[in-house]
């Protein structure tokens, strides 16, 4: 049976599946189909490609962007919260749960303000203001990190991720100006995909080894070094 905290749990996984997959799979087409065009018009040849499909790429790679970052927001807010409660943070150590809340404010608004900037330099501010705030959040106690193995962890993973539609998101309007700023774009996001493939993978293998809260006394006095437990 699931408790309230493991339904909680549950939220990101279940928001990965259901709205950032299927984005990214859009996105994706998208951006074939926009390339395509291109060569298409380049090559002075007929296309039954619309010319609305780049406009359709760049909208689906911005809420694609905002569904990231969000979804790491979320991921994150489960463990850091938790700790907070469990440790009566509020009451020993008040500044660590403001700053916690404040982080978010601070991302969230970061990214608002990234989408409605429009100079280089503004955008450059809140998409530097708005990894920061993410990687001061994915720091903080209680989130796992699984630092021993980083090569393979899920948390890098996804803050590396999440960097790069935050890049692409402020960028968007240099891919316009220039070739080799659409190079870079593709050559990053077909990374940004090949990182989101992986999560696929290293998220289950991280439920697998979540227990369910009310087993966690028992499981976590296991040995899991010697893989026993007593």
């Amino acid at each position: 049976m699931l408790d309230t905290p493991d339904l909680l749990r549950m939220l990101h996984p279940f928001m990965a599946v259901t709205v950032v997959m299927p984005l990214i799979g859009v996105a994706v087409y998208f951006a074939a189909q926009t390339r395509q065009r291109r060569l298409a018009v380049a090559s002075k040849t007929k296309t039954t490609i619309a010319p609305v499909v780049g406009r359709e790429h760049v909208r689906v790679g911005q809420w694609l962007a905002g569904a990231v970052v969000a979804l790491v927001l979320l991921g994150l807010a489960h463990p850091i919260f938790k700790t907070i409660g469990r440790e009566n943070v509020w009451a020993e150590d008040p500044f660590r749960g403001v700053f916690a809340v404040a982080m978010y404010v601070f991302t969230i608004a970061s990214l608002v303000l990234l989408y409605r900037a429009s100079s280089q330099l503004w955008r450059g501010t809140f998409a530097t203001l708005t990894g920061m705030g993410l990687w001061l959040l994915g720091m903080q106690p209680g989130v796992f990190r699984r630092g021993y193995e980083w090569h393979l962890s899920h948390f890098y993973f996804g803050m590396v991720a999440a960097m790069l539609m935050i890049f692409a998101l402020a960028t968007l309007p240099e891919i316009y100006k220039s070739k080799r700023w659409r190079l870079i774009h593709a050559a990053l996001n077909t990374v940004a995909v090949l990182l989101f493939i992986s999560q696929g993978v290293t998220g289950v293998r991280d439920l697998l080894e979540i227990p369910l809260q009310w087993q966690e006394p028992f499981i976590y006095q296991c040995d899991f070094a010697n893989k026993t437990c007593s």
